[in-house]
């Protein structure tokens, strides 16, 4: 997709958009008061909303700051370059002994749960834009719900740190997340392939596309992950440690995306080891304290920008009442999509019989989609209907931050037990 001529250069276009970032956190926690990665992407919206009123009265203002946003290369600098950072922050604070004790749950979740919800969301999204006839291919629908799927581990584990909900469920979901991206990748691929014609695709291609980024970025992610840990033993100078950390996010994610397997899951894997054998053997406490205070103090700055681009990404966007009105059923869709393939492994799987009710509510509401989705979302080549499948991609993004995110506490109160023990 062609972008538009910003007469800002990259520098400028940055510094102000960093610039209303602040801004954005600034009104929120002096007025508006929720949690700073929802408030920021809340005020966002709200202008983005106003600058696309302000395009009715006056639409040279409105076409220049929509112009400076679309400049910016949302998918590229997510996909290829912060989210590294982002996914090793976040599995910096997981414990691998807590997510082998959920990995059947998360496996299924991860696997079969991202290809179940594929077909039933891209199916009844197709449904649904032939009876508003907008048109919307099957394998167009179909690549909607891949990218849609997956949850988003940045979103996720932002949210799960503010809500306190029990310790093994947040296991769940935040382990979900961390490793059913490789899933949805594959599958985004394998249909983006047939959309274009120009891969065709078959039982076998996608198998080996599977393992190949799957498996790939398990031992990719194994094997960089203990040589930095082999070299954090051997350093105890802090500032050398976190730079070991950070080649690890950065140059390990650039590396396993030029090996073509996932980087998503190869930096986890990474971020793991040294969040859990690292912290343990190969830091002394000055260095702990300092290395994960850096990457705290990275991971909210980098979440407080991103949900704020996230917001204001809405700028870019058009599109008609009857698209608007796809887009408000598909967030429905998601919703009831993710909620079957919450549920169906607990009626399949003996081992999961004792997984009680209310966690099944938490983990639908709280199965958050973020800029993963939308940075995919942006990615796709023109088609007939990529407007409806981007503005119901927002939808679904916008729900999840404003709606879902700010009740996930509220919900989990209201369905666990006073008394409970744990999910």
């Amino acid at each position: 997709m062609n972008r538009p001529e910003c007469p800002l250069n990259t520098f400028q276009i940055f510094s102000t958009l960093i610039l209303l970032v602040a801004i954005f956190g600034y009104l929120n926690h002096r007025f508006v008061k929720l949690p700073d990665t929802i408030g920021i992407a809340a005020i966002g919206t709200l202008v983005s909303i106003v600058a696309v009123v302000l395009a009715q009265f006056e639409a040279n203002l409105a076409d220049d700051m929509r112009v400076a946003v679309a400049a910016v290369d949302f998918p590229e600098i997510l996909l290829h370059s912060v989210l590294g950072l982002l996914l090793f922050a976040g599995s910096l604070h997981v414990s691998i002994s807590e997510v082998a004790k959920e990995k059947w749950l998360i496996l299924s979740l991860a696997t079969f749960g991202v290809l179940t919800s594929t077909v039933l969301v891209g199916g009844a999204f197709y449904l649904l834009s032939q009876g508003l006839g907008l048109g919307v291919s099957l394998v167009h629908c179909l690549l909607f719900g891949a990218l849609i799927s997956p949850t988003d581990p940045v979103a996720v584990l932002a949210v799960l740190k503010q809500v306190g909900v029990p310790a093994s469920l947040e296991t769940r979901i935040a382990g979900e997340s961390l490793f059913n991206d490789g899933t949805g990748v594959v599958v985004f691929l394998s249909l983006l392939g047939l959309a274009s014609g120009s891969e065709s695709v078959s039982v076998g291609s996608t198998l080996l596309l599977f393992a190949t980024e799957v498996l790939g970025g398990f031992a990719f992610g194994l094997a960089a992950g203990y040589v930095g840990f082999r070299m954090l033993r051997q350093v105890d100078s802090y500032p050398v440690e976190i730079l070991i950390t950070l080649t690890l996010a950065t140059t390990g994610y650039a590396a396993a995306e030029a090996l073509h397997v996932s980087a998503p899951i190869a930096v986890v894997l990474m971020g793991l080891l040294v969040g859990n054998r690292g912290r343990q053997e190969a830091m002394s406490d000055e260095t702990r304290g300092r290395l994960f205070d850096f990457w705290d103090v990275l991971d909210q700055l980098l979440n407080l920008l991103l949900f704020g681009f996230i917001g204001l990404e809405m700028m870019t966007l058009s599109f008609s009442t009857v698209q608007a009105a796809a887009a408000g059923a598909g967030v429905a869709i998601v919703l009831l999509a993710r909620l079957i393939c919450v549920s169906a492994p607990v009626l399949v799987t003996p081992r999961l019989r004792d997984f009680h009710r209310p966690a099944i509510v938490i983990m639908t509401w709280g199965g958050l989609r973020g800029g993963i989705s939308i940075a995919l979302a942006l990615s796709l080549p023109a088609f007939p209907g990529r407007e409806t499948v981007i503005s119901t991609a927002y939808a679904v993004v916008i729900f999840s931050i404003l709606v879902q995110a700010t009740t996930l506490q509220a919900v989990a109160r209201r369905v666990l037990p006073s008394s409970a023990g744990t999910p």
